[in-house]
């Protein structure tokens, strides 16, 4: 699963995250989560930073239940992140131990109960959710889960985020380690306020969500 063309991709995602790019909402979005004490202080600030980068994402499009709510639809998900402990921001591909694995997945299925109603598609949304805010997983939307299933080779389906996902996404990192840890000590994100980049690096599964997307077979 070695691969020599994760730099070459990632390089050609980040040309498109100049300030005003759509990609640099990440940015935005897990900066504003990562910096700030009391979420609940400005609730209304906080799910309009979520909301937007969703909206960025493509999450208000086409027959997204979100297109009926408003944003204060994101006040429970608000409120379930600032009562984590900051500790979870830590959470990165080089850790992910048992311990670390299980509290992904343990915050997944909190975010899917306080986010999807009606028994909606919850895979990428709250997937994109965790890495906007957390960064400690790369978003299982098509095109990603669609190249971790061809370098999987038929052994993981990336159709859920359990154990067996996030330690292919793992594996795959630890093959790839010296690229993807290079990438990711390079790539600093962009502040909203000055559009100029921060001392906050990209986490290294934000890198591996960038291959997945641009990768093409």
């Amino acid at each position: 699963m070695k691969r020599t063309d994760i730099v070459g991709n990632v390089e050609k995602f980040k040309e498109s995250s100049n300030p005003n790019d759509r990609y640099t909402s990440f940015d935005y979005c897990y900066n504003y989560f990562r910096r700030t004490e009391d979420l609940t202080k400005d609730m209304e600030k906080s799910c309009l930073a979520l909301g937007f980068y969703l909206a960025s994402w493509g999450m208000f499009r086409g027959s997204s239940f979100l297109l009926q709510k408003s944003v204060k639809h994101f006040v429970p998900t608000v409120q379930f992140i600032s009562s984590l402990e900051k500790s979870v921001w830590t959470i990165d591909v080089n850790n992910y131990n048992k311990e670390n694995m299980h509290t992904i997945i343990e915050i997944y299925n909190q975010v899917k109960s306080n986010l999807i109603q009606d028994n909606n598609a919850d895979l990428t949304l709250v997937t994109k959710v965790l890495l906007g805010v957390f960064g400690f997983v790369p978003a299982f939307d098509n095109y990603f889960c669609n190249t971790f299933r061809v370098l999987s080779e038929g052994e993981c389906g990336f159709r859920r985020l359990n154990i067996k996902s996030l330690s292919f996404i793992q594996k795959f990192y630890e093959e790839n380690k010296e690229e993807i840890d290079s990438l990711a000590n390079n790539t600093h994100t962009t502040d909203f306020l000055t559009g100029k980049k921060t001392s906050i690096k990209y986490p290294k599964a934000k890198i591996i969500d960038m291959y997945g997307f641009t990768f093409r077979k």
